[in-house]
């Protein structure tokens, strides 16, 4: 049958053009002719027609039969359209369509132009009631703003979820797309006070980022947006005309960015240039700028504060200089007091105007962050101040006691603090980065002629990659994109993406993975997977998911922090007060007052300090950091940690249950014997045996079928009997009816519940092939055993030592399965397992897990790799999935181990125990800070010492914890698998790291 090219109606990219044919008109294609009597498969018939629809449009104005049949008809002569359905009594009608061809709208326009109004029922239509937004927030300082937004969101309707990440400034939110839309939740976080950046609207759809040069005007811009938004594909389109920045969010599937610069090329008669806008990660770009606006501001900061330090703390004990400060100017206002009025007026107001406007946006929301702090310190300093300076000048012999150089020192210092904390924080996120490096900036493009000859070809940006594009991948260059070999035969190396060290040969058909390095050979690939779904993709959302997820122990700090600065500033006021009174009533002697000031000065220098120091950024920044640095260096070693859940959970891991085959074994299975129990051709057995087991997904059924190949090497790719009446009995086997004969195969359980007996010769042949961990299959054909095939599944290197080092981390180890008993126990005894549970269906692993976790209280990890795991993966506590296994089992887990060997459970186990050491450590200190230094803040060591802190050195003091908090979650980076893996000895070869 020959193979049609189809066009949507648009600018479809055509594989013989570098940006597909742009048509004036929509343009309908028409629906492919087949012979007749031809038939073709599911699968061939969406490869031509494009996905399978479903609308449903409400009709109003039809009367009869006739009204519904003309509705109908006209529907019918639409390309694309499978089935028409038009309900009269209803006013409804529903058409089942292909979208590559027609579109809800065109089908609307259809039924209108018949005569009847129309709309289409989206209620009916969407079947998605989910979808994930991803925003950026500018301007949270601790966790208090964070559970603030967090709590506004939350009690949106149609909100279903919502996590605010202090440490990632990003909100995840979960909601339904029939209720809210994204604009709304911008709304709802710039309504507490936010700026909100929107980052992605859903987890289904691609986004591009376009700069148009050339005229810009108003109507320019119509132009091409209306340009654009007639191509089938486009999802939602925004314009920046001040960037003179699109950003188009479109479906992969249907069209690509190749079409929109064509597009847009074309609608201005040349006046318009496309690109890709010319910045680097939004999320880099944003931490970037908070770096400067920190740096920036610190800086000017300097400027002032110095000259306020020197004339209050230096130049007043060198004499001349002294002489000239205290020159008085009104009554007893000097030189100097005016001078650090002045200079410290732009640091309090314009500088520190942040910290106004952080206080104004949390309390207008009943809440109280760290900005409220530092506005409540600053203020108290310089309006005391005021008050002095104002008094001295208005007074003959009033001699004033100014702070301003407590107001601009201390902003000057948390500026500091926040410049090195917000450096400290983008050095957490670096794993991202580097993965997302992985990728090419640049990719060969080529084009062929009806001969499959390259006509040409094209160095484009990797961006403009669209599914179907055939890649030019030399020697030595990264792999641009997910997709398959269609010519060529190289080595690629994978292990930036799977942690596998040797290069993987790949040939026609192989799939190769985007950022991997092609080490010889010239390949041509075909693009499978672009943009956001590409592999590489898919695990830098992964790991960013994973750090926007909070682990249980922050909720701790997130309730400490509704109540954290409202008892600081309880603290604070009671602190002068109390200090105030026993001054007033002589409580403690007057030698203890410094001869500058006098008590109440002294009583405010105290309620200063406490309410500076105390900070309750240390707290939201204990859990978020360190989970943040532990999922990436999991994610660098090929183990990716889905959150702070999945870490909490692994730390406290005393039980892990294994799964044997693809988990404990390799996982390739091969049959290393055949013993039939009656005369028959060996060829014609494996023909009724492969016949059955080619339609089932179990590596030990994908083991029989190549075995069978061996029989028929004069095919290439061989064409077994037509199987009827399959079943598959999971667990067991399958069963089938293959050329009239009724062919069981599996193991013995599932002989005996089909009535079939097993004699003593098979029985014998069973337990020898279980002694040699190997898996017995029996077949019998017409309701009688013929003959047992004994599979090898051999045990992965190492898989004894990863065993033995679990015992000493007090990690019990535990095998469940579905293979037989006898080769479950021989494959235990050769690890070193000794609980061992065979013959277990899905379900019968999952009530395992959870008989550990109920009876006997065990903290349980499960390590899987097949959809038969996946039940378990679920149940226990955290599920570790090899990455090699299946997509069901990898998203069922918690863990996935993208290199496929067992040493990285333990990494896993290790790695989750240090970082939560490191939490640990981190709350200990910033709860040590806090209790330590506001009592001493608030004058406990004055009695006996006469030590006290000036409010200054105090601001610097709690800058200064913030700032250690991400420095010790930093050291994570530095992170060494335990010493045991580095030497560890597999088969009596010494691997070393």
């Amino acid at each position: 049958m020959a193979t049609a090219k189809f066009f949507s109606f648009a600018c479809l990219r055509n594989e013989s053009s570098n940006y597909g044919e742009l048509s004036p008109k929509p343009h309908y294609p028409s629906m492919p002719k087949y012979p007749k009597g031809v038939s073709v498969s599911t699968d061939e018939e969406k490869s031509i027609h494009g996905t399978e629809s479903k609308a449903v449009f409400s009709v109003n104005g039809m009367s009869c039969s006739a009204c519904a049949g003309s509705v109908e008809k006209a529907i019918k002569r639409l390309p694309g359209i499978k089935e028409a359905v038009v309900d009269v009594l209803n006013n409804k009608a529903q058409v089942i369509f292909y979208s590559t061809f027609v579109d809800e709208e065109m089908i609307r326009e259809t039924i209108e132009d018949v005569g009847f109004e129309t709309t289409l029922i989206t209620e009916e239509t969407n079947e998605k009631t989910s979808q994930v937004c991803r925003i950026r927030i500018k301007g949270m300082t601790c966790t208090s703003c964070s559970t603030t937004v967090e709590s506004a969101l939350q009690l949106i309707p149609g909100v279903q979820k919502a996590q605010v990440a202090l440490a990632t400034e990003e909100a995840e939110i979960q909601y339904d797309p029939r209720i809210l839309t994204y604009s709304q939740l911008l709304k709802a976080i710039e309504d507490t006070g936010f700026e909100a950046i929107l980052i992605s609207t859903g987890e289904d759809r691609s986004k591009i980022l376009l700069k148009v040069d050339g005229v810009f005007t108003e109507d320019s811009m119509r132009i091409i947006e209306s340009s654009l938004r007639a191509l089938s594909g486009i999802e939602d389109i925004d314009i920046d005309p001040e960037l003179k920045k699109l950003s188009i969010s479109y479906k992969s599937d249907i069209i690509g960015p190749r079409n929109f610069i064509q597009v847009i090329e074309s609608t201005g008669s040349g006046e318009f240039k496309a690109m890709i806008f010319p910045e680097g990660d939004g999320k880099q770009s944003h931490r970037q700028e908070e770096i400067e606006h920190y740096r920036q501001s610190f800086l000017w900061s300097l400027v002032f504060t110095i000259p306020v330090f020197l004339t209050s703390m230096v130049f007043m004990y060198i004499p001349g200089l002294k002489d000239g400060l205290d020159i008085k100017v009104v009554n007893m206002l000097s030189i100097g007091e005016i001078l650090r009025w002045v200079l410290s007026t732009p640091v309090q107001f314009i500088i520190g105007r942040h910290f106004y406007s952080g206080s104004y946006k949390a309390l207008r929301h009943g809440s109280a962050n760290m900005d409220v702090l530092i506005a409540l310190g600053t203020n108290a300093a310089y309006f005391y101040s005021v008050y002095s300076v104002l008094r001295a000048a208005t007074s003959p012999s009033f001699k004033s006691t100014d702070f301003f150089e407590t107001s601009s020192m201390l902003i000057s210092f948390i500026l500091l603090g926040k410049y090195l904390e917000v450096l400290a924080k983008g050095k957490t996120s670096e794993a991202i980065a580097k993965l997302m490096n992985l990728a090419p900036e640049t990719a060969t493009l080529l084009q062929f002629d009806d001969e499959g000859n390259v006509v040409k070809e094209e160095e484009i940006d990797s961006r403009l990659i669209q599914k179907n594009d055939v890649i030019r991948i030399l020697p030595g260059a990264k792999v641009a994109c997910d997709g398959f070999v269609i010519w060529g035969q190289s080595h690629v190396n994978e292990s930036m993406i799977t942690g596998e060290s040797r290069p993987v040969a790949k040939r026609k058909g192989d799939t190769v993975i985007g950022g991997t390095v092609n080490e010889n050979g010239v390949l041509h690939i075909r693009a499978t997977k672009v943009g956001s779904e590409s592999a590489l993709s898919q695990i830098v959302q992964l790991v960013e998911s994973a750090q926007m997820a909070k682990a249980p122990v922050q909720k701790f700090a997130d309730r400490i922090s509704k109540y954290f600065v409202p008892l600081v500033i309880i603290l604070s006021f009671s602190t002068w007060l109390a200090w105030y009174l026993s001054g007033k009533y002589n409580s403690y002697p007057k030698s203890w007052i410094p001869s500058s000031i006098d008590s109440f000065q002294l009583a405010l220098q105290f309620g200063i300090s406490v309410m500076v120091i105390a900070c309750p950024c240390a707290l939201g920044l204990a859990t978020p950091t360190a989970v943040m640095v532990g999922t990436g260096v999991g994610a660098s070693r090929g183990v990716l940690i889905k959150g702070g859940q999945a870490l909490e959970s692994a730390q406290k891991v005393n039980c892990i249950v294994f799964d044997k085959t693809g988990t404990l074994t390799m996982g390739k299975p091969v049959v290393v014997n055949t013993k039939l129990f009656r005369s028959m051709v060996l060829r014609e057995f494996y023909e009724l045996v492969a016949a059955a087991e080619v339609n089932s997904e179990h590596p030990l059924a994908k083991a029989i079928v190549e075995y069978a190949k061996k029989f028929r090497e004069d095919e290439e790719n061989p064409v077994w009997p037509e199987a009827e009446d399959f079943e598959s009995i999971t667990g067991h086997g399958v069963k089938a009816v293959i050329h009239n004969k009724k062919v069981i195969v599996g193991n013995k359980r599932l002989m005996l519940e089909q009535g079939i007996s097993v004699p003593v010769d098979a029985d014998e042949v069973l337990a020898e092939a279980e002694e040699l961990a190997q898996t017995g299959i029996l077949v019998s054909i017409d309701s009688e055993l013929i003959g047992v095939v004994a599979i090898s599944d051999p045990v992965k290197p190492g898989a004894r030592e990863v065993v033995s080092l679990l015992k000493s981390m007090n990690v019990e180890s535990k095998l469940v399965t579905g293979d037989n008993w006898g080769t479950a126990n021989a494959i235990a005894k050769e690890v070193g397992i000794n609980d061992v549970i065979a013959e277990a269906k899905p379900e019968d692993k999952a009530e395992k897990v959870k008989e550990l976790q109920q009876s006997l209280g065990k903290v349980v990890a499960m390590v899987g790799d097949g959809i038969n795991d996946s039940p378990a993966l679920v149940a226990a506590d955290v599920g570790m999935a090899i990455g090699a296994g299946t997509d069901i089992a990898i998203e069922a887990a918690d863990i996935v181990l993208m290199k496929s060997n067992l040493e990285d459970v333990i990494t896993a186990i290790d790695l989750s125990r240090k970082t939560f050491g490191r939490i640990r450590l981190n709350y200990f200190w910033a709860f040590g800070y806090n209790l330590l230094g506001i009592p001493i803040a608030a004058g406990a060591l004055f009695p006996s010492t006469r030590f006290r802190l000036p409010p200054w050195v105090a601001g610097a003091a709690m800058a200064a914890s913030s700032v250690s908090v991400v420095c010790s979650s930093l050291l994570l980076k530095n992170y060494k698998r335990p010493k045991q893996l580095d030497n560890l000895e597999i088969g009596g070869i010494t691997i070393e790291s």
